[in-house]
């Protein structure tokens, strides 16, 4: 079990987190109590400079402003659970799946997650450009804390799944994003993680590709992997997952059925549900 906690970690079941599970704690793959992330960010590109500073003492304070990007969010995800997370672009969801794969701690709150992680937050990241598809593959696998054995084990499934063909050994700068993404998913899907977080992955890719990644997605489950899944297309959302939560402007607004969280969510941005909406264009 890994945990993230800032220096003023609050209790468990403080805020607007469900109840507590009656069993062990171990009976949630992730646990996020009360989590704020604020980040400070300049009001006036010139504030970081030297001269900004020097002739403007009497502006320092108004130098940076603060953007509160999760505003004491707490959500509990059970093992085997597949959680859609929609939201405006701005509403906190790429921040969300940040500090549960650890890369972004809370500035108050606690995050726990129980099991192994992998991430798909963005086609590429942590992939080389200048290395192979092969190299990276290797890359991704020591990343995840497997053993350069274990990564043997598992390349030709990663390949066979990727299909790539001869591009394997070529360099990844060389790649479409489609290529990219299937490369990524391959690898982050084929390492065996407990908690797996996809952040807009699945619209770059053609229809075959996300076929493929629904069923692969379906063999996680089944196994009773966990999943968080980002995404703007509600259709895939309402397909995919069983939970479903809603943030806006770093709040959970809604968490429930896929169908009447997304509606709701629909309802409220006031566009109707037409095919530009449950899909990605």
């Amino acid at each position: 079990m890994s945990s993230l906690s800032a220096s003023e970690t609050v209790a468990a079941g403080r805020g607007p987190a469900a109840s507590p599970p009656s069993g062990p704690g171990e009976s949630w793959a992730v646990q996020v109590r009360d989590v704020h992330i604020t980040y400070r960010v300049p009001r006036d590109p010139r504030a970081n400079t030297l001269r900004y500073r020097l002739t403007r003492p009497s502006a320092r304070r108004d130098l940076v402003r603060e953007v509160k990007a999760l505003r004491g969010v707490s959500i509990e995800v059970a093992h085997g659970s597949v959680l859609g997370v929609v939201g405006a672009n701005g509403a906190g969801k790429s921040t969300l799946m940040r500090a549960v794969a650890g890369i972004l701690p809370p500035s108050s709150g606690e995050i726990e997650v129980h099991g192994r992680i992998s991430t798909l937050l963005a086609l590429g990241v942590g992939f080389n450009g200048n290395l192979s598809g092969r190299e990276n593959v290797v890359l991704g696998g020591l990343a995840a804390g497997l053993s350069r054995r274990q990564i043997a084990e598992r390349y030709q499934q990663i390949a066979d799944w990727a299909d790539l063909g001869d591009f394997i050994d070529m360099p990844m700068k060389t790649y479409s994003s489609g290529m990219y993404g299937r490369l990524a998913f391959a690898v982050s899907t084929h390492m065996e993680p407990d908690v797996l977080l996809i952040d807009e992955a699945l619209s770059a890719g053609d229809a075959k590709f996300k076929r493929k990644s629904y069923d692969k997605i379906q063999e996680l489950v089944s196994q009773a992997r966990t999943i968080f899944l980002v995404s703007h297309a509600v259709a895939t959302i309402r397909e995919l997952c069983d939970d479903c939560v809603w943030l806006h402007q770093g709040r959970v607004m809604m968490r429930g059925d896929p169908e009447e969280v997304t509606a709701a969510y629909i309802r409220f941005q006031e566009v109707g549900e037409d095919a530009v909406v449950l899909e990605d264009v």
